[in-house]
C-alpha cells in the first residue's frame, strides 16, 4: 500500500513545479495564520512535501517546524531545503512525532487525500499532540465531496464541515473559523480547549 497517496510516483513532477513555488497558493493564508501563533512556536507540518511554501512561511516567521511526509523524495527535498528542521518519512497516521507536544499543527492539502477513517485518526492524534490553546489548521473542501485528485488521480474525500466540526469537538478542539484563500481552498482553523 502506498502511504504517500500517489505522491512518490509524481514526486519529481511536483518537486520541479509546485514544490518550488515560493509564492505558491496558500502562502498568504498561512502567513496570516502564523501571526496568530505565539512567537517561536513549535509547529508540526503534516504532509510537508518540499516545505515550500508552507514550512518556509513558518520558518521565516521564527517557528520551529517538524515535517512529516510519506514520500521519500519529498522528505529528501524538505531536508535539502531546510536542513536544520526535523522531518520524518512516514505516513501521518503512523508518525511518532505525535508523541511530542506542539503549539500548532498544519495539514495543507493533505486531509482529503486520506481515507475517512484515517482523517478521523489524524484529527484525534493532532488534538492529543497539541498544547492547550494550540492551533490546528487544515484544508478540505467546504462541502462533503468525493473526486479524483488532480495530481495523483487517486480517490479524495472531504468529509464536509458538519462532520469535521463533529470530529474536532469530539477530539477536544473548537472550530475558530472557516475561510477560503485566493484559489478557493477551504480552511478549518481550530484550537485545543
Amino acid at each position: 500500500m502506498d502511504k504517500s497517496n500517489g505522491y512518490e510516483q509524481i514526486a519529481q513532477i511536483f518537486i520541479t513545479g509546485r514544490g518550488q513555488a515560493i509564492n505558491g497558493i496558500g502562502k498568504s493564508s498561512v502567513r496570516k495564520w502564523v501571526q496568530t501563533l505565539p512567537a517561536k512556536s513549535v509547529v508540526l507540518d503534516l504532509g510537508c512535501g518540499t516545505g515550500i511554501p508552507v514550512a518556509m512561511v513558518l520558518i521565516d516567521a521564527g517557528m520551529t517546524v517538524y515535517g512529516i511526509d510519506a514520500s521519500p523524495s519529498m522528505v529528501k527535498a524538505f531536508q535539502h531545503n531546510f536542513p536544520n528542521n526535523p522531518v520524518a518519512c512516514e505516513a501521518v497516521e503512523d508518525s511518532l512525532f505525535f508523541d511530542r507536544k506542539f503549539d500548532a499543527i498544519i495539514a495543507w492539502g493533505l486531509m482529503f487525500l486520506l481515507p475517512a477513517e484515517v482523517q478521523e485518526t489524524v484529527i484525534q492524534k493532532a488534538a492529543n499532540a497539541l498544547q492547550t490553546g494550540g492551533k490546528f489548521l487544515f484544508t478540505a473542501t467546504g462541502k462533503r465531496n468525493e473526486w479524483k485528485d488532480a495530481m495523483t488521480e487517486r480517490h479524495s474525500i472531504s468529509l464536509g464541515p458538519v462532520k469535521y466540526k463533529e470530529l474536532l469537538a469530539a477530539s477536544g478542539l473548537s472550530l475558530i473559523e472557516e475561510f477560503e484563500d485566493e484559489a478557493k481552498n477551504h480552511y478549518f482553523d481550530a484550537v485545543k480547549i
